[in-house]
């Protein structure tokens, strides 16, 4: 399992600065929660850890993400490996609606590489056990996955992040379009997932964070205000706009 750094990271899109020297450690076995309010930065940063930020036409990036050591933005390192070896799931659930669940399990594997189509069960089975899926669909794998509840399409995009066999999981708020059970059920996966992945989830429940995180980061204005443990921060945080933030008295 790897340690994910970011050190002194910068970001843009276009002309407008969105991140404003960051530094935060996400360590392995652990859940590491981004707090703050709508627009802070939180999705921008999350997106900057695995390279998806240089998507947006316009955006770029000035300091260092370090993985395991090795930093994902020098020129002679591939984005598509990178983001093969550090996982996204996004806030709202996107199944390709044309596939069936099996296909969406393993839709990630296919656009890296030929395997045959015994690796392709086991994989899809593995990843789909992982995010607490295979009881509910092993009898209904040739089905359309957008037919799944959101819930399970949010666990199939889960089983699909992993299928390819990540290092890192990021999360974007990923039960936010989710009822409090479906909610519940990603969040016991989250803690499942941990004792495998280095986990980061951006959220803005303070609930769930203190839940389910080990390690939380607060930013406003594309700042860090402060990070530490989660267990710390929301009894005894050090900065009053982190205390005013955790209870509610802004954002």
């Amino acid at each position: 399992m790897r340690r994910v750094e970011v050190a002194d990271l910068s970001a843009w899109y276009g002309p407008k600065k969105v991140l404003h020297e960051v530094n935060v450690v996400a360590e392995p076995r652990k859940v590491t929660a981004i707090i703050g309010p709508s627009g802070c930065g939180k999705s921008t940063l999350i997106r900057c850890m695995n390279r998806m930020h240089e998507e947006v036409r316009g955006a770029r990036v000035r300091g260092k993400v370090l993985f395991d050591g090795m930093d994902i933005y020098s020129p002679d390192v591939d984005p598509v490996d990178v983001r093969r070896r550090i996982g996204m799931v996004f806030q709202r659930a996107n199944p390709f609606p044309t596939m069936s669940v099996f296909e969406n399990a393993v839709a990630g594997m296919q656009l890296g590489g030929r395997f045959s189509r015994s690796e392709l069960k086991v994989r899809a089975e593995g990843a789909l056990r992982a995010a607490g899926l295979w009881e509910e669909v092993k009898d209904g794998l040739d089905e359309p996955g957008a037919r799944l509840s959101g819930g399970q399409q949010q666990r199939l995009c889960i089983a699909r992040a992993l299928a390819v066999e990540p290092e890192v999981l990021l999360m974007d708020e990923p039960a936010s379009a989710l009822d409090p059970a479906s909610t519940l059920r990603i969040e016991e996966l989250i803690e499942e997932l941990k004792r495998s992945f280095t986990v980061v989830i951006v959220t803005h429940n303070m609930q769930q964070a203190a839940r389910i995180s080990d390690w939380t980061l607060f930013m406003l204005y594309g700042e860090v205000v402060e990070f530490g443990p989660t267990s710390k921060m929301f009894t005894r945080p050090d900065e009053k706009r982190t205390e005013d933030y955790i209870t509610g008295r802004f954002g």
